[in-house]
């Protein structure tokens, strides 16, 4: 029984490889730099546009975080409808809310303002707004999209999820809290715009969580390897180095301009890098962990990466070693620069006051998330070891004994 789940999972990806070459990826165009989110506004009009939905939360709005945005929006005769009535992890009943407001007020077109949360929603909004007889379950899943969704651009607010460029809008059913990602190449924004002002109001541990949430795209997009052109592998070491290099300069010194950037361009790239990459186990367990307890994604991410890497053991050594070595991270063999790797992963965890567990799983929901995980992961990530019920719980379980 194992061997035809390993055995049918690489197929099902080597099918995947080659279709690949047909999808049609392609990275957004970007406008980046201090003060860069007030070019919007003739990016749309360029566009023909006259009514867009702008999707945010309700907290970037309490902060008037939008406020110069939407003030340039209407000097320069651009209507807008704000939807902000978004829950952390998005849901399907807050994509049809949207999709009304959207379709009620006539709006062209979609500029999402946030975190991975605002951003998967507009994409989401966009991909039912293609196909209004579809329910958001019909739409999750690979290539159910099909249809060139309306503009859409994307401003983020963090610096971890790379929403702005991927083709993936993650979405939890609100009745089953099971959370899945509606994945297709018409959902790529035409524009990402990377304004590290944006970023400066970002309290440290959520600097620190997305950043390690953007480092995990990277890590297991180039652990996946089977995907990935050469385009992808670079993007996933400039990444590494980037966030190696300015995370902890971000989570100290949140007005510091430059690591900022740096901080959005290495989301930029390590979100690009999964977008064909894929992510892996980190992504799927954290997923369960987003819908049955409503814990931040980032948070998910920071946690789970190292315990993942450790599970994978040699398999993974030769490609840490080759980003240990981006990074300037030493070691005597091949084996110490790998684990010194998922050690600096885990001192930097530390330093950030980042958990290494959480206490919220309960014995009972083991099942289900081993379930949701397994189905989520296989056959589609094409991570370097394929793993059975029995590995997902021995990671499940230390993260509880370990909180």
């Amino acid at each position: 029984m194992k061997r035809y789940k390993i055995e049918y999972c690489r197929t099902f990806q080597k099918v995947m490889k080659a279709g690949n070459y047909v999808l049609g990826y392609r990275t957004p165009e970007v406008i980046k730099g201090p003060g860069s989110v007030l070019k919007l506004p003739e990016e749309i009009k360029e566009k023909g546009l006259h009514h867009i939905l702008f999707v945010t939360d309700e907290k970037l709005i309490e902060l008037n975080l939008p406020t110069p945005l939407l003030q340039a929006l209407s000097e320069a005769g651009i209507e807008y409808t704000i939807f902000s009535n978004i829950k952390p992890n998005p849901t399907d009943k807050n994509v049809e809310e949207g999709y009304q407001m959207f379709h009620e007020n006539g709006c062209e077109g979609i500029v999402a303002f946030g975190g991975g949360s605002p951003i998967d929603c507009a994409k989401a909004i966009g991909a039912k707004n293609a196909h209004p007889n579809k329910s958001i379950r019909d739409l999750q899943g690979i290539l159910k999209v099909h249809k060139q969704i309306v503009p859409f651009w994307a401003i983020p607010t963090t610096a971890g999820t790379g929403s702005e460029t991927t083709l993936a809008a993650v979405i939890t059913e609100e009745e089953t809290h099971h959370k899945a990602s509606i994945n297709d190449p018409a959902l790529f924004p035409i524009c990402a715009i990377l304004d590290p002002e944006l970023t400066v109001g970002l309290p440290p541990f959520i600097t620190a969580t997305t950043g390690m949430d953007a480092l995990c795209h990277a890590v297991e997009s180039y652990t996946n390897w089977t995907y990935c052109t050469k385009l992808e592998k670079e993007y996933s070491k400039k990444a590494v180095k980037l966030i190696h290099d300015y995370l902890y300069t971000a989570y100290e010194d949140g007005t510091n301009m430059d690591a900022r950037l740096k901080m959005q361009e290495a989301a930029f790239y390590a979100g690009r890098s999964f977008t064909r990459g894929c992510v892996g186990y980190v992504h799927a367990i954290g997923h369960t962990l987003g819908g049955l307890y409503n814990i931040p994604h980032g948070l998910a991410m920071s946690v789970i990466l190292p315990h993942v890497l450790r599970k994978f053991g040699p398999a993974i050594y030769k490609r840490l070693e080759e980003l240990a070595d981006a990074c300037g991270i030493e070691g005597k063999s091949r084996a110490d620069k790998a684990l010194n790797f998922i050690q600096w992963i885990e001192d930097l965890n530390e330093k950030m006051g980042i958990p290494k567990g959480f206490k919220e799983i309960k014995e009972e929901d083991i099942p289900q998330m081993i379930k949701w995980a397994d189905a989520e992961a296989n056959p589609l990530y094409p991570v370097p070891v394929i793993w059975f019920e029995e590995d997902f719980r021995d990671v499940i379980e230390e993260l509880r004994e370990v909180a």
